[in-house]
């Protein structure tokens, strides 16, 4: 059987994680382990969470990459789901996960989009369209794959152990999910399914500060990766696997 883990990293978020982890609960596919990362709160986020039956993980290191990884690093599921606090995964989200991976064997990793909530309905199309739609469309192209979107993301354990040494998690400036997605190998395949929807909060747009610091988290990421290796050197890298398995394809009879 798959075991599944699920890690949220948390920051001060006891009321929001509260609202994540009893969606967890209803889930009509259990998960195996919830993972919640006390990323140094001084709110009862840890109480929180153990009285929901959740493990854990201390990580004094502040940032979403140092606290995601000290998550994922302690997780023991086969697949292992990631959502932030205030996510609101519907009843069959793990179940769809799950089944989805099992199907596809090939499949690295997969992402799915958030519906806003706790704004207005502009606010929350603009974020969808735009905030959410905008980078998947544009690092998709960029990158020549889907990217993956850290508040509805999950990833096979094995291919963490690969990329683990490879990614940027002790930076506190970088986007967790837009610096794994810049680490997905010429062989890895991911998915971003439509269809897998969370719920998210609208606060990224509460503040123009806030929203900056996030735009700013960004560039940062994109430009530290870039450094290490182009954008056409990746897709290259990309083009030749495909020729290579192409070549290595048996020709039908």
């Amino acid at each position: 059987m798959t075991l599944v883990s699920v890690v949220i990293p948390s920051l001060n978020d006891a009321p929001m994680l509260r609202r994540c982890l009893a969606a967890i609960a209803a889930q009509s596919r259990p998960a195996d382990e919830v993972i919640v990362v006390d990323n140094g709160s001084t709110d009862d986020t840890a109480e929180v969470a153990r009285a929901a039956g959740a493990r854990v993980v201390d990580q004094p290191i502040r940032g979403i990459f140092p606290a995601t990884s000290a998550g994922f690093d302690a997780a023991r599921g086969d697949i292992i789901c990631r959502l932030d606090a205030d996510s609101l995964p519907h009843p069959d989200w793990i179940e769809r996960v799950v089944a989805t991976f099992e199907s596809a064997p090939e499949l690295s990793a997969l992402s799915g989009p958030g519906d806003f909530y706790g704004s207005n309905r502009f606010v929350h199309w603009a974020g969808e369209t735009f905030y959410i739609g905008g980078y998947i469309w544009f690092i998709g192209w960029l990158f020549g794959y889907d990217p993956l979107f850290g508040s509805n993301l999950a990833i096979r354990a094995s291919v963490w152990d690969r990329l683990r040494g490879t990614v940027h998690s002790d930076r506190p400036d970088v986007h967790d999910d837009l610096d794994l997605s810049f680490h997905i190998q010429p062989d890895m395949v991911t998915r971003f399914d439509r269809t897998l929807r969370v719920g998210i909060s609208a606060r990224p747009f509460a503040s123009p500060a806030g929203l900056a610091r996030r735009v700013s988290r960004a560039f940062s990421t994109m430009s530290l990766n870039y450094r290490e290796q182009s954008y056409s050197a990746r897709r290259a890298a990309r083009r030749a696997h495909s020729a290579r398995d192409a070549d290595q394809t048996p020709a039908e009879a």
